[in-house]
C-alpha cells in the first residue's frame, strides 16, 4: 500500500505568474519612457545608468510585491497551472516586445 501526497501548486504558479507581470512591466516602462520625455527623465535616479536604474528597480519591486500577494493566497492552493503558464508566456513575450527598439521607437516623438 502506497501513500500518494499531492503538492499544491500555488507557490509555484504565483513566482510563474509574478515573472511574467515583470517582464511586462518592464516592457511597459522601456516603451513609456522612449515615448515620454518627462516620464524618462524621472527615471533616471543614477545617472551613470539613465533611466535604465529607474525601469529595473520599479520592476523588480513591483514583481517581488506581485510574488509576495499571490504567493501568500495561493500558498494552500491548487490553481489551473497550465491556464497560468499560458498567461505567463503571453505577458513575457508582450514584456520582451515592449524592449524591442522597432517596437518602441514607433513611440518616440518626431524630431
Amino acid at each position: 500500500m502506497t501513500t500518494e501526497t499531492l503538492l499544491k501548486n500555488g507557490k509555484a504558479a504565483a513566482a510563474l505568474l509574478a515573472g511574467g507581470i515583470g517582464a511586462l512591466v518592464m516592457g511597459l516602462l522601456t516603451t513609456i519612457s522612449e515615448g515620454v520625455a518627462s516620464f524618462s527623465t524621472a527615471l533616471n535616479w543614477y545617472n551613470p545608468a539613465g533611466p535604465l536604474s529607474g525601469k529595473t528597480t520599479l520592476t523588480v519591486i513591483i514583481w517581488l510585491i506581485v510574488w509576495a500577494v499571490l504567493g501568500k493566497q495561493w500558498k494552500d492552493k491548487d490553481v489551473d497551472f497550465d491556464k497560468i503558464a499560458m498567461i505567463a508566456i503571453i505577458l513575457l513575450l508582450l514584456g520582451i516586445l515592449g524592449t524591442f527598439p522597432p517596437f518602441f521607437d514607433l513611440f518616440k516623438p518626431a524630431a
